[in-house]
């Protein structure tokens, strides 16, 4: 059988591993299994969402409200726009195909930095669109800069901040400066999947999305429930953006493209910022745990805005990764990015416990 031709020039997002796959290959039990890879939050969600969707589980037979009325009004009042400048994704990487099929063709650019979310490229490259790459693999607005300005017909720019899978994220006013010089023709897409974790340790990197539409209508501002509010596994995710911009992608949006109960699960999320407070907190304590448990190992990380930290090893992060899944623990490997580096999501106290042990005893060995 014969397919598109672009499919023979895409790669596959590799995902982190599954537990069940460590269960199956290495009989581990699940229950002794910890993953600390796909950056979850490793305290679950809100005790109110659970509570929620036991109530709501005899709608799974019923479409959603397709018009999201509550759940838009709810992201509506927590940013202080209107409800015209929102759009429900399936997860943010669905905002993120909208965005690139709605401004994007064959013989246009996109541009991001050399190491970032890889859903941009492959989103890109189904569009048979050329994607352009900063040299450096994390953020470094001159190169961006100079690439936008030595290269036309860039339709698409893409600021991951904070930056995943490294962790590093731009000041809100390197951001705004680099947008002055931005042509309004051209759609930023500001991906603030982590932007919780970010504005709570950094004030002067956090990114309000009024502002930021108000002042530059050419961006949008994406959101998402899978890290943070601990939704994952319900795929929420939603963009922020100037109504005509919003309109646009709503032509590309199918019906119901969440269901009943991810949209019940989000609704009842924003209404626990106190879950989602204590969750950063705790996070940023562990974190501070992990960076001296690199320091110990000589090992180089990241100063991370987000739930996770990366770090680069002086031993092949490929058998490290191996060795740890036998021992029921799962990084992510970022081999696949070019670098001998391991990404690792900031677990709770008992998860990190186990893996300093074990990743020191694997690592001096």
């Amino acid at each position: 059988m014969k397919f598109n031709e672009t499919l023979a020039n895409l790669t596959s997002y590799e995902a982190g591993k599954p537990i069940e796959l460590v269960v199956r290959e290495y009989g581990i039990e699940a229950k002794n299994v910890i993953k600390i890879a796909s950056n979850e939050n490793p305290y679950g969600c809100s005790p109110k969402v659970v509570e929620a969707i036991k109530n709501e589980a005899h709608k799974m037979s019923l479409y959603p409200d397709d018009s999201m009325y509550e759940l838009k009004g709810a992201l509506a009042k927590k940013y202080s726009v209107g409800s015209e400048n929102i759009i429900i994704g399936s997860g943010s990487d669905q905002v993120i195909e909208f965005s690139l099929f709605a401004k994007t063709n064959f013989s246009n650019k996109i541009l991001m930095a050399k190491t970032t979310f890889a859903m941009y490229e492959i989103y890109g490259n189904r569009t048979n669109t050329t994607v352009l790459k900063t040299a450096s693999h994390e953020h470094n607005i001159k190169e961006f800069l100079d690439i936008y300005k030595t290269n036309k017909d860039i339709a698409v720019i893409f600021l991951c901040l904070p930056n995943n899978p490294l962790g590093e994220c731009l000041d809100k006013d390197e951001v705004f400066e680099f947008l002055k010089d931005i042509s309004k023709d051209t759609l930023v897409v500001v991906d603030g999947a982590y932007q919780e974790f970010a504005g709570f340790k950094d004030k002067s990197k956090r990114i309000d999305p009024k502002e930021l539409i108000e002042t530059f209508p050419n961006a949008i501002y994406l959101g998402t429930f899978s890290k943070a509010y601990g939704l994952g596994g319900m795929r929420v995710g939603y963009g922020v953006g100037d109504k005509e911009v919003i309109k646009a992608l709503h032509k590309l949006r199918s019906p119901f493209n969440i269901t009943t109960l991810s949209l019940k699960a989000a609704i009842e999320a924003l209404k626990d910022e106190e879950f989602v407070q204590k969750s950063v907190v705790k996070n940023f304590e562990e974190m501070a745990k992990y960076e001296e448990f690199a320091k110990k190992l000589d090992m180089e990380f990241i100063p991370s805005y987000t739930n996770f930290i990366t770090c680069k090893l002086k031993k092949d992060s490929s058998l490290i990764c191996e060795e740890l899944m036998k021992n029921g623990i799962i990084i992510r490997n970022l081999k696949s990015y070019g670098l001998n580096a391991v990404r690792i999501t900031i677990g709770t106290k008992e998860q990190n416990l186990k893996l300093f042990k074990v990743f020191e005893d694997i690592y001096r060995g």
